[in-house]
């Protein structure tokens, strides 16, 4: 984040956005973008969970249509690290763009404030875009040459933008590298899948999760860095050889796993969900900005619900469709979806004001502002080796977990000036143990919702579920404070704000333990396992496809 002296040069007006970076359980996601009066937002994510996986063999097989072997006991600890190295390089450039915006600003390829809202939203339109077709294309075509070629984007796109000329080169670079993400993202969670079997799951997705949240913490440190020091094609530059790197490992450490059995790519549904998806989330990004009753944003929303619509017709009539809008006949698909939802809504509220109260209310530097947010990650890092001992019971603990996160906000809600750093932070952890204690199961309850040979699907759903509710959280928290005018806008409009996301946040937590409570009686009535590993009997992709595509 700039510090408020090397943001006197924008003008007064001048609105950044926040993007989602965390958790996800962001990542963002994620992540998600919205404008923000003043001083720019330090999105940032905090992820949840840590745990590491056993040491020890994984099978390794090609990849083909018949399959590869079956998942191991034990996850190389190699591959663990290589998998969550690339999430996290991914997760960090959502929120690290956020803190070279006054250097974009007042930089030689001059810049608008449209171009500069553009570069931080076109990473985040296209990663959240394209993550489920992104998914569904690793489980179908092979995960691991996903990974790679999304990293190959990730790295163009970065060349492309620090050698950017003109605003629209810039702008391109980012949407290529969101491609990228895009890919990269599921196809990770989705190989940990497969090379896990269901006992030892919860703890690898636990690290995976871990590596978003230090994503965002490595993209507001490095981007606070960066911009105090540095020029900002600094970030860019070094996202090449990182990558390369990366790529290096991935052929190295990671096996091949089975693809799904169905090779049809199915264009026409993927196109229809793909621009649904992007209208929404413009209407989402640029609502507060234009108006939620303007033309524009209502056209943007009414595209995207037809555009969905017209999705789900195609996917229901196809013989083999992206994926069948069926599987969310499964209450605990829905509660795990509204959870993943609602986690990020709460974090991306907070992370939308975090960084405007430290800089512009306790006048903290960007790179002080970087180290003060690291309470953040603290709860996620340590929170989800306890919960992982209850992974059998997901009910209380993703509904204590989404709880803490709403009382935090009502704590936080009442930081002012005066507030002690310290205290301000105990409200920190208590999010961040909220989100460490639900976000692993919440991923969990996503992916293994699926059968085994969707699994990339079902991450790319967990995560377009995170940059949405990333992108309604800037958005709801920025229309509250743009109610405040004056001066002391940011805290006459803070405390509202983070007390309406904070109780919406609690109410969608009564919904989502409501929504495992009904799938999990359905289980006891009928015998049949809904939890991790039970594939969903719906429609064309019920359990027919899941034990002729399982790896």
């Amino acid at each position: 984040m700039p510090s408020p002296a090397r943001n006197s040069g924008l003008p007064a007006d001048f609105r950044t956005r926040n993007s989602p970076a965390a958790a996800s359980g962001a990542s963002h996601g994620s992540a998600a973008a919205a404008r923000a009066p003043g001083d720019g937002p330090g999105g940032g994510g905090a992820g949840s969970t840590a745990g590491s996986a056993a040491g020890g063999a994984t099978g390794s097989a090609a990849e083909g249509a018949t399959g590869a072997a079956a998942p191991t006991s034990a996850l190389k600890r190699a591959t663990l690290l290589t998998l969550c190295a690339c999430v996290l390089v991914a997760q960090s450039m959502v929120a690290a763009i956020n803190l070279l915006i006054p250097q974009l600003g007042s930089s030689s390829l001059h810049l608008t404030h449209s171009d500069i809202l553009w570069t931080v939203d076109a990473y985040v339109i296209a990663f959240a875009g394209l993550l489920i077709p992104a998914g569904a294309l690793g489980d179908r075509h092979g995960r691991k040459g996903a990974l790679l070629a999304g990293l190959a984007l990730f790295a163009a796109g970065a060349a492309t933008s620090a050698l950017a000329t003109g605003p629209a080169l810039l702008i391109a670079g980012r949407g290529l590298s969101g491609a990228g993400a895009a890919l990269i993202t599921p196809a990770t969670l989705s190989i940990l899948v497969h090379l896990t079997t269901p006992e030892h799951r919860a703890r690898a997705l636990a690290s995976w999760t871990l590596a978003i949240g230090l994503g965002g913490l490595a993209g507001n440190l490095g981007g606070g860095l960066i911009g105090q020091y540095l020029s900002w094609r600094a970030l860019f530059a070094v996202m090449v050889p990182l990558a390369a790197v990366l790529a290096a490992a991935v052929a190295l450490a990671v096996p091949r796993t089975a693809r799904a059995a169905r090779g049809n790519p199915d264009p026409l549904g993927t196109v229809l969900l793909t621009a649904g998806l992007v209208a929404v989330l413009f209407g989402i990004i640029e609502g507060p900005a234009y108006g939620w009753g303007s033309a524009r944003i209502v056209a943007a929303f009414a595209a995207g619900a037809l555009l969905v619509a017209l999705f789900a017709r195609h996917a229901l009539r196809s013989p083999a469709p992206l994926f069948d809008p069926r599987v969310f006949a499964r209450p605990r698909l829905r509660a795990a979806t509204l959870g993943t939802a609602t986690g990020f809504f709460g974090l991306f509220a907070l992370f939308y004001v975090n960084s405007q109260y430290l800089q512009g209310v306790k006048g903290y530097g960007a790179a002080l502002t970087g180290v003060a947010i690291v309470p953040l990650t603290v709860g996620m890092a340590l929170v989800p080796k306890l919960a992982a001992r209850w992974s059998d019971r997901p009910r209380p603990v993703i509904g204590g977990g989404l709880a803490l996160i709403g009382l935090g906000l009502l704590g936080a809600s009442t930081a002012d000036a005066g507030t002690p750093y310290a205290l301000y932070a105990c409200w920190l952890l208590v999010i961040s143990a909220g989100t460490g204690l639900s976000m692993p199961a919440l991923t969990v309850g996503v992916v293994t919702s699926l059968p085994p040979h969707q699994a990339g699907l079902g991450s790319g759903l967990g995560t377009s579920a995170r940059e949405l509710g990333a992108a309604l959280g800037v958005a709801v928290t920025g229309t509250v404070l743009s109610a405040h005018r004056g001066a002391h806008a940011l805290s006459d409009g803070m405390a509202p704000a983070l007390r309406i996301v904070a109780l919406l946040v609690l109410a969608a937590t009564a919904a989502v333990v409501a929504g495992y409570g009904r799938d999990g009686g359905r289980e006891r009535r009928t015998g049949r396992r809904t939890g991790p590993g039970a594939g969903p009997d719906v429609g064309r992709d019920g359990g027919r496809d899941a034990g002729r595509g399982a790896a």
